[in-house]
């Protein structure tokens, strides 16, 4: 995740079709309430301590109990897998000044030993490891500056818990494994369209007429990614994919959250559309999702194969690298039919 954003200003009232069962949709009042002074911080002055415990790191990836895996365990049918990480490579879109560089020191790396005359090769790696390609946003990533202080999930102070060789608290070996019901929503189909044009705010109608669609509901735990088409970019006009891009926006965000689900994923670099709903906010749904809810972002997947195959229900299965103190992690995320 990187650069700017948009939204409009004040509470927005918005009218969230709710699916109830299979097909019967009822239109409630739905709203998100900005507090702060001039209703500039999206998730509140007080969002601890999480209903976890004070003492929680693991957010949302507590709701993937032994019941849940072994329910995801049972959608698998024949036992085919999805990739959906992408190949790091160099030339790959990278926000900013991240980078990435792999190099083989010495060929072979290596010298022969022993009478049978081994060889062998090893890589170098320099880059924001846990930042770059298909990357997996710990709660460490993401906070909020109130009061001269820099908040994290569960009101961690990075004050207390930052340090220059590794996060003492909220580093991504705190997650765990994702063994759970993975649920696509597609809403570039929904829409009709190849690829959902760039600062296209995705709404909670769109989430609820995806999973009506599918004749699907949501359950406390999901795995949800969501497709916009974006990914089509994805080295082939890499300008265009890192310029900007859909996604949903904070209401929709909440639509997720309230839904209790664990990670949320898609074919972008943000999850949330950029330029943002309102141009005065930085990054306000990964605020909302990470540091307010404990939700995790997989961001830059491969989506194609799961919307080719119209597969919106799935066994989903990620595990982070145990990076002791990183923000987030590098992994190549799987589907299982």
């Amino acid at each position: 995740m990187a650069r700017e954003s948009r939204r409009p200003a004040g509470a927005r009232q918005i009218l969230l079709g709710v699916v109830l069962g299979a097909g019967f949709v009822l239109t409630t009042p739905w709203a998100i309430s900005q507090t702060g002074a001039g209703g500039n911080n999206p998730i509140g002055d007080r969002f601890w301590p999480s209903e976890f415990g004070a003492n929680d790191q693991r957010g949302a990836a507590n709701r993937i109990t032994p019941e849940r895996v072994s329910a995801a365990a049972r959608l698998i049918r024949d036992g085919r897998i999805y990739q959906l990480g992408r190949v790091y490579e160099h030339g790959m879109p990278i926000p900013g000044k991240r980078h990435f560089s792999l190099t083989i020191p010495g060929l072979p790396t290596g010298r022969p030993t022993g009478k049978n005359q081994m060889v062998s090769n090893d890589e170098l790696f320099s880059g924001e490891i846990g930042q770059v390609g298909t990357q997996f946003d710990g709660l460490g990533h993401v906070g909020i500056r109130m009061h001269g202080e820099d908040y994290f999930y569960n009101g961690n102070k990075l004050s207390e818990f930052g340090d220059p060789y590794g996060l003492k608290k909220l580093g991504v070996e705190n997650a765990g494994v994702f063994f759970a019901r993975g649920i696509l929503l597609d809403v570039c189909a929904l829409k009709g369209v190849d690829r959902l044009p760039t600062g296209t705010v995705i709404s909670p109608n769109d989430l609820a007429a995806c999973l009506q669609r599918a004749k699907l509901t949501l359950r406390e735990g999901d795995v949800v990614m969501i497709r916009t088409g974006h990914g089509k970019l994805w080295m082939k006009n890499n300008d265009a994919y890192g310029a900007g891009e859909p996604g949903i926006g904070l209401a929709a965000a909440k639509f997720l959250t309230d839904r209790k689900v664990a990670l949320i994923g898609a074919d972008t670099w943000a999850i949330e559309a950029v330029p943002h709903e309102r141009a005065d906010l930085s990054y306000p749904v990964h605020q909302w999702n990470l540091t307010k809810h404990g939700v995790y972002h997989l961001e830059n997947l491969d989506l194609e194969a799961l919307a080719a195959d119209r597969l919106y229900e799935f066994c989903f299965v990620f595990s982070p690298l145990r990076l002791k103190g990183a923000t987030g992690s590098p992994g190549n995320p799987v589907a299982i039919r």
